[in-house]
């Protein structure tokens, strides 16, 4: 990505992100920016905090990095005393971020990096990844237990609680906003994935209308949740849950994938989209 694109990611207005398309309300155009690290063949952009520090991964001759985009610069975090493969996820506003990583066993591992270091995040000594953590450092994820199955879990930085869907072959957590909501993700009977909003009390279905399988992912203050879901060719595209309506969208360079990952309470959305004649996918930021 070029220094001119990096100076204007960091300048984006902070305008409600609205759709393209939507099955349930008027269409409103949408303003893309196509985010890549110089010389990377993959960026993949998954949170964003109301500083506009975006996280993700890149890829690069073959090695992946986890990424910083901040003040206009490509930061790499990366846990190589630890492992491989690190990708960030979520960041707040404190700068702090989480996400997993691939231990020297070649095993996904969640963290938490803070003040130049790396912890690790998970209830189990098995797969772990934290997806999402809120200004509170409360950080939500999914795990595996011996037996396999996945499970949701929110650590509180004291205690980790297991987070199961009533009915779900699997569950994991994605997303957490400062009022302690948190978007779920889910596998039911017939091995779809479908989406709930967690309340702390009461899970609330959260299915993009037409779709085949939805995945929420970030929610912002406002609980504004942006989603991926895949239509009957397996095709993704992005969403964004406000007031009720899903409104549905496309990055316009995209072939085949578009997925909305990550959302700040200035409802800038980050996430990444597939381009024509591309195997690897590219990051983008998104604005009214």
């Amino acid at each position: 990505m070029s220094n001119s694109k990096l100076a204007l990611f960091c300048l984006l207005t902070p305008l409600l992100m609205v759709s393209a398309s939507s099955a349930q309300a008027p269409s409103i155009h949408v303003k893309f920016i196509t985010i890549q690290v110089p010389g990377a063949d993959e960026t993949d952009l998954y949170g964003i905090n109301n500083f506009r520090a975006a996280v993700g991964s890149y890829l690069l001759d073959g090695t992946g990095h986890g990424l910083m985009i901040s003040g206009g610069k490509v930061i790499n975090i990366d846990d190589w005393q630890n492992g491989s493969l690190t990708t960030c996820i979520a960041i707040n506003s404190s700068g702090t971020i989480v996400g997993h990583y691939n231990n020297f066993d070649g095993v996904e591992q969640g963290f938490l990096y803070q003040n130049g270091s790396f912890t690790d995040i998970g209830p189990s000594g098995d797969i772990s990844a934290a997806y999402g953590i809120n200004d509170l450092g409360m950080i939500v994820g999914h795990y595996y237990d011996s037996g396999g199955n996945e499970h949701g879990f929110l650590y509180d930085g004291n205690t980790y609680t297991t987070l199961d869907v009533p009915g779900a072959t699997g569950s994991g957590a994605w997303g957490i906003n400062n009022s302690g909501l948190i978007t779920m993700f889910w596998t039911d009977s017939n091995g779809f994935t479908e989406g709930s909003l967690y309340d702390g009390s009461k899970f609330t279905t959260i299915d993009v209308p037409g779709a085949t399988s939805t995945y929420p992912r970030s929610i912002n203050s406002a609980g504004d949740i942006v989603l991926s879901w895949s239509d009957s060719e397996g095709n993704l595209h992005g969403a964004l849950l406000h007031s009720g309506h899903y409104y549905k969208f496309n990055d316009p360079n995209g072939t085949n994938d578009t997925e909305a990952l990550g959302v700040n309470d200035k409802a800038i959305v980050v996430g990444r989209f597939q381009p024509t004649g591309s195997p690897f996918f590219r990051g983008f930021a998104a604005t009214r």
